[in-house]
């Protein structure tokens, strides 16, 4: 039920900041209890940090950069308007009209209204949980990129237990237990599907597209979704530690990082 960045020269943590759910915690004991659990077990950066962090690895200032599922207001893609040339969104949504320096098309991910061979990196986050058609969605994500370009995505994890309770609970439901347990509008929340939030699945979908897989991490992060609860979160914080700490248990863990790469024309 989660949502549909180089790093700017703000610090990790003003980044992390702008990542935080918008929900104010209500100011009771237990709330706090959770916040302190926060303050003390989870100092390592946000997922979202980290997949900034990667982006900037592969992006140079010459690049085109393309963000999949930017949002409505493309936060993330506004975060490199000095990483890269040409910066181009892509959403279903109707975007904020203030929005300026951005090229961006109101389409479906398996049909972007762009040349060939023109994208040097491609980034999705929090998005691929929602493909429905990934055969698609890969094959155009192969069609965009050039050859050597990469596409990186930082996605939910079927295993984890956030992931099975929203891909058993109806969709319809979601946008309303979204906003209740993170406090996000109801407008931001879209239906999923998890056809590309496993390894086996992200391994058969970037063959399939003719992909190479360059890395492919498991992350983990805050329980968020108990941020109402103290006693939960102190449950759901061991359970996080304790998935971290076992290598075969690793799996379990909350995001897929991904990073993949159209062959260049030397490795064919």
């Amino acid at each position: 039920m989660r949502a549909c960045s180089a790093r700017s020269t703000r610090t990790a943590a003003a980044i992390l900041k702008d990542h935080e759910p918008v929900w104010a915690p209500r100011n009771d004991s237990m709330t706090t209890f959770a916040q302190q659990l926060k303050e003390r077990y989870f100092q390592e950066d946000h997922p979202y940090v980290l997949f900034e962090r990667e982006v900037t690895h592969y992006l140079k200032p010459d690049y085109t950069l393309l963000d999949a599922g930017c949002g409505r207001t493309a936060p993330v893609l506004i975060k490199f308007r000095d990483k890269a040339r040409r910066l181009i969104g892509v959403d279903l949504v109707e975007f904020d009209p203030s929005l300026r320096g951005l090229e961006l098309y109101q389409c479906d991910l398996s049909k972007i209204p762009i040349e060939d061979s023109c994208v040097d990196v491609l980034m999705a986050r929090s998005v691929m949980e929602h493909v429905v058609d990934p055969a698609r969605v890969f094959a155009e994500i192969h069609r965009v990129l050039k050859p050597g370009g990469h596409f990186l995505f930082l996605t939910a994890n079927l295993w984890d237990y956030a992931s099975l309770i929203a891909k058993v609970v109806p969709n319809r439901l979601h946008p309303w237990i979204v906003s209740k347990t993170e406090g996000r509008e109801e407008k931001d929340v879209f239906p999923v599907a998890y056809r590309t939030n496993t390894r086996r699945a992200i391994g058969k979908w970037t063959r399939q597209a003719g992909l190479d897989t360059v890395s492919f991490k498991y992350l983990g992060q805050y329980p968020s979704y108990f941020m109402f609860n103290g006693f939960l979160f102190l449950i759901a914080t061991g359970y996080e530690k304790m998935i971290r700490k076992i290598a075969g248990l690793n799996f379990l863990q909350g995001w897929l990082l991904v990073t993949l790469q159209r062959p260049s024309r030397s490795q064919r």
